[in-house]
C-alpha cells in the first residue's frame, strides 16, 4: 500500500522555505508584543469541551471543534481558540498576577471548517489579552498593537482598514432601535456577522423571517438605515442619544491622537463568538484581490467569572498567520528570505577531516556552516546548496588546507573571492546584518 505525501486536508507542511515565512511572521508577532510590555505564556493543546461550550458559541462547538473522549472517559478538545484557555489560567492564580496583566502567545489550533483562501483547518495566531483595566484605555492599547504589528511588516495605511463598533451599542440597537427580544437579537447578530459572505436578497429575506410579521416591514427600513450609516454621525437620533456610543466617540478620539488615521466605525460589525461584552475590532485588507477581514479582537469582560475567578475586564485580539502572509505577499512586502545556513562548505578531495575542524573554527565565531560529507563530485555538491538556498559557497582542498585561503562565492551574484577564515566571518555577518535590517 502506498500511503499519500498530501497533509491532512486544511492543513499545511511546513518545508525550510515555508517555515522561514512563518518564523519571519512570528519574530514580527513577538517584537512587537514585546515592545508593548506583553510576556509570553503557553497552554495545553488539548481543553475539557465544557470551555467552549460555556460561552465561544453553539457553531463553534458543534460544528468546528476536533472533540472526542478520552481514555479516562473526558470529553476534550483540541483547542479551536485560546481565549477560554488565558481567561482559565487567569482565573486559576488571579491574586498573583500583576494588573495590568498584559499577556500574548503564539500557537496553533483546529476547527474543523471548510478549507478556503485563507482559512485552514490547522492555523496559527498571534493572541495577545490585557486584563484588569476597564474603559477604552486597554481598547485603544489592542488596537494600537494590532497596528504597530502592521506597521512592523511594512504596511501603509491606505492598505488596511480598522473597522470597529461595540457589543453594547449593538445590543442597544437590537433591543431598543430595531426591537427585537433576547433570542431574535441573537439569530439578527449572527445573520450580520454572515453580511458580506451572502447576497442582498438573502440577507434581506433572512432578517424579515427574524422580525416579528407585523414589524417586518418597519425593521427592514430601520435597519437600511444602519447599514447606509458610514459614519457615527450618520446613525439614527436615537442610537446617538445612547451612552454606548459615547464610549465609542471616546476610543476614536485615543485612537485619532494616536495618529491611527485609518480606524473607522463599522455597525454591521458583530464579530460572531458570544463571549464579547463591549468594544470589538477588525481588521480589514483593502488589496482589491483579498478585500476581507484578516483578524480581530474586543472586550470580554465576563470570561474569567466562568472559571470562578473574580470579575475582571479584559480586551484581546487574535492574528492569523495565513491571512497575515497572503497580506504580505498581496502588497509585496514578503522580504526575500534566505537559510538559516551561511555558508555551505564544497569538500574537494580528501581533507574531511580539515574541513570539519575549519568548520568548528566558524562556528565558534557564530556561523552556521553545512559540509558535504557524501564525497559526491562537486557540481552535485553545488547544486545541492543552491536548492537549499544557502547564500555562501566555500571550497575546502589540500590547497586551501596548506595556505589558509579559500574560494569563497556568492551564491546570488556569482562573484567568487580567495580569502582567509577572518574575511569570510566578516562577510557573513555583515551579510546578516544587511538582510535583518532589511527584513525589520
Amino acid at each position: 500500500m502506498n500511503l499519500s505525501t498530501q497533509s491532512y486536508k486544511g492543513s499545511r507542511d511546513f518545508y525550510p522555505a515555508e517555515k522561514r515565512v512563518q518564523n519571519y511572521i512570528f519574530e514580527v508577532w513577538k517584537r512587537v508584543s514585546e515592545r508593548f510590555g506583553y510576556e509570553e505564556y503557553g497552554a495545553p493543546l488539548l481543553e475539557p469541551l465544557e470551555i467552549y461550550a460555556a460561552k465561544s458559541g453553539q457553531e463553534l462547538v458543534s460544528e468546528q471543534t476536533y472533540q472526542f473522549v478520552d481514555r479516562g472517559g473526558r470529553n476534550v478538545a483540541i483547542r479551536p481558540e485560546m481565549t477560554p484557555t488565558i481567561a482559565r489560567m487567569v482565573a486559576g492564580r488571579q491574586q498573583e498576577l500583576g494588573y495590568p496583566a498584559r499577556l500574548y502567545s503564539i500557537a496553533n489550533y483546529m476547527r474543523y471548517e471548510r478549507p478556503q483562501k485563507g482559512r485552514e483547518r490547522e492555523f496559527w495566531q498571534l493572541n495577545t489579552d490585557i486584563f484588569g483595566v476597564e474603559g477604552t484605555a486597554a481598547d485603544a492599547e489592542i488596537i494600537r498593537l494590532a497596528d504597530t504589528a502592521m506597521q512592523e511588516f511594512g504596511a501603509k495605511r491606505d492598505m488596511y482598514t480598522i473597522r470597529i463598533n461595540n457589543r453594547d451599542l449593538i445590543n442597544f440597537m437590537m433591543a431598543q432601535y430595531l426591537r427585537l427580544d433576547a433570542v431574535q437579537s441573537q439569530l439578527m447578530i449572527k445573520l450580520f456577522d454572515r453580511k458580506n459572505k451572502i447576497t442582498h436578497e438573502q440577507f434581506r429575506d433572512q432578517a424579515a423571517e427574524i422580525f416579528d410579521k407585523d414589524y417586518a416591514a418597519e425593521g427592514l427600513r430601520k435597519m437600511a438605515k444602519l447599514i447606509g450609516a458610514t459614519t457615527m454621525a450618520e446613525l439614527p437620533q436615537e442610537i446617538l442619544d445612547s451612552e454606548a456610543v459615547k464610549e465609542v466617540q471616546q476610543l476614536f478620539t485615543l485612537l485619532a491622537e494616536a495618529k491611527i488615521t485609518n480606524a473607522k466605525f463599522d455597525i454591521t460589525l458583530m464579530r460572531g463568538l458570544d463571549y464579547y461584552t463591549g468594544m470589538v475590532f477588525e481588521v480589514f485588507d483593502n488589496h482589491p484581490d483579498n478585500n476581507r477581514a484578516m483578524y480581530g479582537g474586543g472586550r470580554y469582560d465576563g470570561l474569567v467569572t466562568l472559571f470562578g475567578g473574580a470579575p475582571t475586564p479584559v480586551v484581546g485580539m487574535a492574528m492569523g498567520g495565513t491571512t497575515m502572509e497572503e497580506f504580505l505577499r498581496g502588497h509585496e512586502l514578503m522580504p526575500q528570505l534566505t537559510s538559516t545556513t551561511d555558508i555551505f562548505m564544497v569538500v574537494l578531495g580528501e581533507v574531511q577531516k580539515q574541513a570539519e575542524k575549519i568548520a568548528d573554527e566558524l562556528r565558534e565565531e557564530g556561523v552556521n556552516v553545512a559540509v558535504d560529507i557524501t564525497a559526491r563530485k562537486i557540481d552535485k555538491q553545488i547544486k545541492a546548496a543552491v536548492k537549499m538556498q544557502i547564500p555562501y559557497l566555500m571550497f575546502v582542498g589540500e590547497k586551501e588546507v596548506a595556505d589558509e585561503v579559500y574560494r569563497f562565492k556568492d551564491v546570488t551574484s556569482e562573484t567568487e573571492t580567495e580569502v582567509g577564515l577572518e574575511r569570510i566571518i566578516s562577510t557573513v555577518k555583515d551579510y546578516r546584518k544587511k538582510h535583518d535590517d532589511d527584513d525589520f
